[in-house]
């Protein structure tokens, strides 16, 4: 532990820290309530991610009645905190615990891709249960995480210890590592569904909708020759736990066109979150442009000039 994480700008993050490690041992049902109690605390907050969270959920759901659309924004909050509760659990929790309270279903499609030699690459999307649903998959299987570090250095190594507790974290722009795993015949876990405007970027619809988005998965997956499949997971209601489940390998992929390698993808994530909208992380500003000529949805002007540098899926 550098010493520089014990000057006074860490000392909030490590109350936060004290008190994610007593939230870590409580009963599930407990954390429940807790993470439930934390998310009607943050919707009464002025935060500008519930403005956005309004935005997305009004674009992507636009069948949604205004008072409908409301409540799936509560839903949503207390689905975030509960989010906090699961990044303790993931940081901490022992693999049994985590097992006792998850299900995972489709183990066998990534058992039949790795029994071809080539790696397999599993691609998710940004829920509010990212954080336990890769920590679950990775007690049953050796797994690589695509990671993107946190702006709070403290809490950067934080995650990043843990990772390399319970699997191999890989920096987002590593492809090197990424390709090296899968030609070892290891698994590699990313999600590719946030805003993309570096070089390379593509407007793919999603919720039919032109977002920047990066068709990178594809060229992994023909350098590699891994398969590639989806890997979702969900938070069941009440206290049952956690559903995960990994999809069959996608047929004819890569396709000759990465366009619509990325419009296949993004149809299975759109499926994904019509089944538990609330656990989407809709405060993400999906809908940036790449430039000028789209629409602004979120009434700033957020098209700062993104890098030209080429870097892969996170």
């Amino acid at each position: 532990m550098p010493l520089a994480f014990f000057l006074p700008k860490y000392w909030v993050t490590w109350v936060g820290l004290a008190v994610m490690r007593a939230v870590e041992p409580l009963p599930y049902p407990a954390q429940r309530r807790l993470g439930n109690a934390i998310g009607m605390l943050l919707r009464r907050l002025p935060l500008s991610y519930l403005r956005i969270a309004r935005r997305n959920i009004a674009l992507c759901l636009p069948e949604l009645s205004p008072s409908e659309r409301e409540c799936l924004l509560n839903r949503h909050c207390e689905s975030l905190g509960m989010a906090l509760c699961e990044t303790a659990d993931t940081w901490w929790s022992s693999d049994g615990r985590l097992n006792q309270l998850a299900e995972v279903q489709g183990l066998h499609h990534l058992q039949a891709a790795l029994a071809k030699g080539r790696g397999a690459i599993l691609v998710g999307g940004h829920f509010t249960t990212i954080e336990i649903s890769t920590r679950i998959l990775g007690t049953v299987v050796p797994l690589n995480v695509v990671y993107r570090p946190m702006k709070n250095a403290l809490l950067s190594h934080i995650m990043f210890s843990s990772f390399c507790r319970h699997g191999n974290p890989i920096p987002k722009d590593d492809i090197r590592t990424m390709v090296r795993a899968l030609k070892n015949n290891e698994a590699v876990w990313f999600a590719p569904d946030q805003s993309y405007r570096n070089k390379g970027a593509a407007m793919v619809n999603f919720f039919g909708i032109p977002a920047a988005s990066n068709p990178a998965t594809s060229r992994l997956a023909r350098i590699s020759g891994a398969a590639v499949m989806t890997y979702f997971g969900e938070r069941l209601p009440g206290n049952a736990g956690y559903r995960v489940v990994i999809g069959p390998a996608f047929e004819n992929f890569p396709s000759v066109d990465p366009v619509e390698d990325v419009g296949r993808y993004n149809r299975l994530l759109e499926a994904q979150v019509r089944l538990v909208p609330e656990q989407y992380l809709w405060v993400h500003r999906r809908f940036k442009g790449l430039s000028s000529d789209y629409p602004d949805y979120y009434g700033r002007d957020s098209r700062n000039p993104a890098p030209q540098t080429e870097s892969p899926p996170h």
